[in-house]
């Protein structure tokens, strides 16, 4: 049962991340790829960025991101993987303009705009998990 029981616990995990992130789904998308592809792009900026201000929790956003890459792989067919790949990396872009923006713009209330905005995305995102 090896292979076929790894996969029916991604599957399962995939499921109950969905059901626990109903409104998120609601709100940007339709499909477990979309949504599992938008957040492996964000937490995969947001893991690039803590790299680069050396910030030590860069390990644990790894970690959770690597999470988010598995379920969306359990999601994935073979046709979907270069629409998926598209799509993670708008949102990484994405993602990636706001944390710039959060932490090196000038103008005070657009940072703190950005850095909210990007917060809560972030934690949309991993609040798919279970820990």
């Amino acid at each position: 049962m090896g292979e076929l029981g790894t996969n029916l616990d991604r599957i399962a995990a995939c499921l109950i991340a969905m059901t626990m992130a109903a409104p998120l789904c609601a709100q940007s998308t339709r499909d477990p790829v979309s949504l599992f592809a938008i957040c492996t792009g964000r937490l995969s900026a947001v893991m690039e960025f803590q790299w680069l201000m050396q910030d030590p929790a860069a390990d644990d956003t790894q970690r959770a991101r690597d999470a988010m890459v598995e379920l969306l792989e359990a999601v994935l067919s073979k046709h979907q993987r270069s629409s998926a790949m598209a799509l993670r990396v708008t949102a990484k872009l994405a993602t990636a303009n706001l944390l710039h923006r959060a932490r090196f713009r000038s103008l005070r209330g657009d940072a703190e705009w950005a850095e909210k905005r990007a917060a809560q995305l972030i934690a949309n995102c991993t609040a798919l998990m279970i820990s």
